[in-house]
């Protein structure tokens, strides 16, 4: 007989866990038969020992068997999903999903909402008037055979083990395991029934992850996670040390968004976005296509435009502005030569664009523009932020956490590449 204390146990003692045992432990966990308090030990017991391949997949697997798998057999097209880890401005997905769709590939993108310093991509189309994030499974399929692209909450019958699991790591210092980061990113992933996944690990002062080989190690798990269930999964690893783009918030993010489908944009969030494409639609055998070409000549922006509307969106409304606007100013004449990520988050986070738990709403028009990055040139007194809120009494704050973490030099600084590498 398997009972909570024994594995709590084995896994404390270093030892590892069996298979019988961890599918137990996640079963009975979800049915409520594991308390929290047991949980929350054998998750603090797997964070300090550690996993080792075996019981990561299995783990995995368990999760997975929690719910339901999504069943997109009827789309008619292949279906490639991504994931990001997170980052400071990452609005890749609201490109990216249009794009990849426009040349016949089906892209289901169940997504989350923004915590702490990164944003969440449901929160950012929720600033389009009407969009409609809540979809079952019918309509999920219906529009990916439609329109080609979908990006949505993920049901409660999907991994359900995750959602509690993760909702316990968040409160007890656990979250920064990458056994159980890899397995709860690819147990939901998997269960959503794309047939590769494209994943893009962040690195850097902005990334949930801030060292490379940290990265780069959480990724081959995840990548080996896939392959163990039959998905081609591969992963950029890429750069989060700045910002992406010169946005972090919600609708200030939709509406950089628009500008790269509608040919212009960031460099950065081209450059992301086209690569991730290509990614995606190498897996999906489409390797004669070129992303780069439907941004510039419209057709991802049209793909776009029928997923807002088919989803209760308007594609032509405007966004929502906040009502007060503050600017942060350089002391000195140079060129700014650092921007930190996670400072920048953070600003957006303190006027309203993020949430400091789970069900707390969000402003629409809060968040940080950045009007000087990194490379360009500044005069003392030029706005390198604009600081956006409807509450102004959250200027302070937010200026607060940006004092020291931007650089201005008297030589120009060059951003390296966006990605640092590859796995597959």
């Amino acid at each position: 007989m398997i009972t909570a204390i024994d594995v709590i146990r084995s896994k404390r003692d270093g030892l590892e866990l069996s298979t019988d045992q961890i599918d137990w432990v996640i079963d009975a966990y979800t049915r409520g038969e594991v308390a929290d308090e047991q949980m929350s030990a054998l998750a603090m017991a797997i964070f300090l020992n550690g996993a080792v391949p075996r019981e990561i997949a299995d783990w995995t697997a368990a999760m997975i068997r929690s719910g339901i798998t999504l069943d997109l057999s009827g789309v008619g097209k292949p279906c490639v999903d991504k994931h990001s880890t997170g980052g400071v401005g990452d609005k890749i997905t609201l490109p990216l999903a249009p794009l990849v769709a426009c040349f016949g590939v089906a892209v289901p993108q169940l997504s989350g909402r923004g915590l702490g310093h990164t944003g969440g991509t449901l929160d950012k189309l929720e600033s389009i008037p009407g969009f409609d994030v809540d979809l079952t499974e019918e309509r999920v399929v219906a529009q990916l055979r439609e329109v080609g692209a979908v990006v949505c909450a993920a049901t409660g019958d999907l991994a359900p083990a995750d959602k509690k699991l993760y909702a316990l790591r968040d409160t007890t210092a656990t979250v920064e395991s990458i056994p159980l980061i890899a397995s709860s990113i690819m147990s939901k992933k998997i269960a959503e029934g794309a047939d590769a996944i494209v994943l893009d690990v962040k690195v850097g002062s902005g990334a949930f992850m801030k060292d490379f080989a940290d990265a780069k190690t959480l990724a081959e798990t995840m990548v080996r996670l896939g392959a163990d269930h039959g998905v081609d999964t591969r992963a950029l690893l890429t750069d989060m040390s700045i910002p992406l783009g010169r946005t972090a918030g919600n609708a200030l993010e939709v509406r950089e968004s628009l500008e790269v489908l509608a040919g212009g944009g960031p460099a950065d969030v081209v450059e992301l976005t086209v690569e991730l494409a290509r990614e995606m639609l190498a897996a999906a055998g489409r390797t004669d296509a070129d992303p780069a070409e439907a941004l510039a000549d419209g057709r991802a922006m049209d793909t776009w435009r029928s997923m807002v509307a088919a989803q209760g969106g308007w594609p032509d409304a405007a966004l929502p502005v906040a009502r007060e606007t503050m600017d942060v100013t350089a002391d000195t004449d140079g060129y700014v030569v650092d921007v930190d990520a996670y400072a920048v988050g953070v600003a957006a986070w303190r006027l309203g664009a993020g949430r400091t738990r789970q069900g707390l709403p969000v402003q629409a028009g809060a968040g940080v523009e950045i009007l000087k990055t990194v490379g360009e040139q500044v005069r003392a007194g030029d706005p390198v932020f604009r600081l956006h809120t409807d509450t102004p009494d959250r200027f302070e704050a937010a200026a607060e956490s940006l004092a020291g973490q931007w650089q201005v030099g008297p030589e120009p600084a060059k951003r390296g590449p966006m990605v640092l590498d590859r796995l597959a």
